[in-house]
């Protein structure tokens, strides 16, 4: 028997865990954390010109400095999905989409 079933306290993050699944959104929040990791996973090279902006289901879209460089990157896809997804599990990113940043200066 839990605390929570004899009516204890119950700690907060045992509350959200369960909140996130029955919510189906711990997935998506595992998904997420490509957003901090991107620079330390696709190199700093590739980190100075395009900048992962969101993640909606398993795609993540990434803001591209230049025309350039959004065909390069189309071009190495594969392998930064490969990066990106190393260890990740069942929350790994299916697809990438490449866009051209708005303020491309």
């Amino acid at each position: 028997m839990t605390d929570h079933d004899r009516g204890g306290p119950v700690r907060v993050g045992v509350v959200l865990d369960a909140l996130l699944d029955r919510q189906g959104m711990h997935l998506q929040l595992a998904r997420t954390r490509v957003l901090e990791d991107w620079a330390e996973r696709v190199g700093e090279r590739i980190a100075q010109v395009a900048r992962p902006k969101s993640v909606a289901d398993a795609t993540l879209f990434v803001e591209v400095r230049s025309s350039g460089w959004l065909m390069e990157l189309d071009l190495m896809k594969r392998d930064i999905l490969r990066k990106i997804n190393e260890g990740r599990g069942e929350a790994s990113i299916e697809k990438i989409v490449f866009v051209l940043a708005e303020d491309h200066s």
